[in-house]
């Protein structure tokens, strides 16, 4: 019987259908993951917009509101402050909004106690982060802002603005002109 099972392997892999239904079957374990993590935001967050795009693990909370067309590629959101997400937000893997910090300056213990001071966060529309981004409690990104992979966000960042490093810093802006055209078009990806 192992013989056989040996010869049958053999041809599976030299006509290619081994690898085709190994890839079929990882294809699917990759949808489904994904279709999870869609269906627990949308069961989580308080409100979702049309078009939700879910392509990694992904966690909000219930004081998530989500606009139209976000894509998330792998976002985290710690503790239970609010989170404002504009329409047509991308998220690279890896990324991290924080609500909450522990409370140091009025905190019973040193460094911190059990409490916490919580903020809210709101992004606004056509925001695009790279992977690893995070982003602190009580900070806004401005309409149209990218925010460079690996940054840390711990002041507001203003609309169209391009920002990077940690903390991440102003060093760039769109092209006004060109972003309103694109967006009267109705150009969103």
């Amino acid at each position: 019987m192992v013989r056989i099972s040996n010869i049958v392997m053999r041809v599976l892999q030299e006509s290619g259908i081994l690898d085709s239904v190994v890839g079929t079957i990882t294809d699917y374990r990759k949808y489904a993951e994904n279709e999870y993590y869609r269906h627990r935001i949308q069961e989580t967050a308080e409100t979702v917009g049309p078009g939700l795009y879910v392509d990694g693990e992904t966690h909000v909370n219930a004081k998530t509101k989500i606009g139209k067309g976000a894509h998330f590629h792998g976002l985290n959101i710690r503790r239970e402050g609010p989170v404002t997400i504009g329409d047509n937000f991308h998220a690279g893997d890896g990324c991290e909004i924080i609500t909450a910090t522990h409370n140091y300056d009025y905190g019973e213990a040193i460094p911190y106690d059990d409490s916490f001071v919580v903020d809210e966060v709101i992004i606004e529309d056509n925001v695009w982060f790279g992977i690893n981004v995070t982003v602190l409690p009580g900070v806004t990104i401005g309409e149209g802002a990218i925010i460079q992979a690996g940054s840390v966000v711990v002041d507001d960042i203003p609309a169209r603005a391009i920002a990077g490093g940690h903390p991440a810093r102003v060093f760039k802006r769109r092209d006004r002109e060109h972003y309103e055209r694109l967006k009267v078009a109705g150009k969103f990806k």
